[in-house]
């Protein structure tokens, strides 16, 4: 027990104040993020939409997280990453006070697109700020760091939305513009002058396959399959976010209280466990295995849902799920900083959150779909099958790129 308390304060020494500071701006906006988790059942149960076009809805969101994910690398290496997670974090305020008055298909469809492309533009910037503002001994760390309070931000929004959509679904959007207010005035309070790492070289070179190039990720063909593959994982992980919450209700007859508690429960468990496995992991293996590994797991997950039923089979198959999140994503963006040079970090952490926008076009268009047309049991199945191809693919796309770790 001793050893394990070491190693768990070990994970979180030397991380600099600026790191910390990033990681508490995360917490404050994401502990708001109360609208998404529940918006595929606002469409259904409020709105009596039906799971085609929650899908649909949806899955605009994801285009305009794509569109969002290229603005926001373009606009990092054009004009630096503080202006654009400022600006991003300012203007989803009005946005979120806006859509609840949107009542029709269309109309949220618009509105949950513009709603998304100015929220994902804040995405490759806060990678590019995190490792701007990291040592470079603990760029993996700050990542997950970052993370961590991503995932006890989203354990507090859903279990607190999950309450405030029982009284009102109004409360849910107008809780969001709050965070998103009160996050955007610590960011702009704190980093408007400050300055970063001094020592960025030796960050670079210690995070560069070619250190000094400036070679496009557009033509970094290596990096395009690992993207694609990092895409295909996020889709069937971001069921998560849209047909998980709609089985719990569908065939589980949950309650949205019920579904804030099992979404609170995975960010609890990422935020209890996250810098302790990253910090093992990245000490004791490779980040090709550390990734393989976590899409494995994230195929299990999805397998255990259709192994019997039960509602501890809910909290077991997301545990595994959250620990699979925790293993697969910091090294993702890890490697995503190998590949690129201080003049493309920008546009490489684009195409890094692109293909995670990207899933959220997919995941939720595809997965109702599925649903609705041969039922949950076939999703798992087939969510299955696809995440084992996948840690095929991992593992034979990053035995060629012949990573520094």
């Amino acid at each position: 027990m001793k050893e394990f308390f070491r190693l768990y304060l070990e994970a979180y020494r030397g991380l600099s104040t600026p790191a910390w500071m990033l990681a508490l701006v995360m917490l404050i906006n994401r502990s708001g993020a109360m609208v998404i988790p529940f918006l595929g059942v606002y469409m259904v149960n409020h709105l009596n939409f039906s799971i085609e076009d929650t899908g649909t809805v949806l899955s605009c969101f994801g285009i305009g997280a794509v569109s969002g994910s290229f603005l926001g690398g373009w606009l990092t290496d054009k004009v630096g990453h503080f202006k654009v997670q400022l600006f991003s974090l300012i203007l989803t305020v009005p946005m979120f006070f806006l859509l609840p008055e949107l009542n029709t298909v269309l109309k949220l469809a618009i509105g949950v697109f513009i709603l998304s492309i100015i929220s994902e533009t804040f995405r490759p910037a806060n990678s590019v700020s995190i490792a701007y503002y990291s040592r470079p001994d603990n760029i993996i760390r700050s990542f997950s760091l970052n993370r961590m309070a991503v995932n006890l931000g989203f354990s507090i929004g859903p279990a607190l939305g999950g309450f405030l959509a029982a009284v009102s679904y109004t409360f849910l959007f107008y809780g969001n513009a709050v965070a998103a207010f009160l996050s955007a005035l610590l960011f702009f309070i704190y980093f408007r002058n400050r300055k970063g790492n001094e020592k960025k070289a030796v960050v670079q070179e210690s995070f560069t396959v070619d250190p000094g190039t400036s070679r496009s990720p557009y033509n970094d063909g290596l990096f395009i399959a690992f993207s694609m593959l990092s895409c295909i994982y996020a889709i069937c992980f971001f069921q998560l976010l849209s047909t998980l919450p709609l089985y719990y209700r569908t065939i589980y007859k949950l309650t949205e209280a019920d579904i804030g508690i099992i979404l609170a429960f995975s960010g609890m468990v990422v935020f209890l466990f996250e810098m302790l496995l990253v910090h093992i992991a990245e000490k004791r293996m490779t980040a090709r295995a550390v990734i393989v590994w976590g899409v494995l797991l994230c195929s299990l997950s999805f397998f255990i849902l259709n192994l019997t039923n039960g509602i501890w089979v809910l909290y077991l198959a997301m545990f595994v799920l959250c620990i699979s999140e925790i293993l697969a994503m910091p090294f993702m963006s890890t490697v995503t900083l190998q590949r690129s040079s201080l003049k493309t970090r920008g546009a490489y952490m684009g195409i890094n959150a692109l293909s995670f926008s990207a899933a959220h076009v997919f995941s939720p268009f595809v997965g109702t779909r599925i649903a609705a047309a041969y039922g949950f049991e076939t999703l798992w199945y087939g969510t299955t099958l696809v995440l084992l191809l996948t840690a095929a693919g991992f593992l034979l796309v990053m035995k060629k790129m012949k990573l520094s770790a």
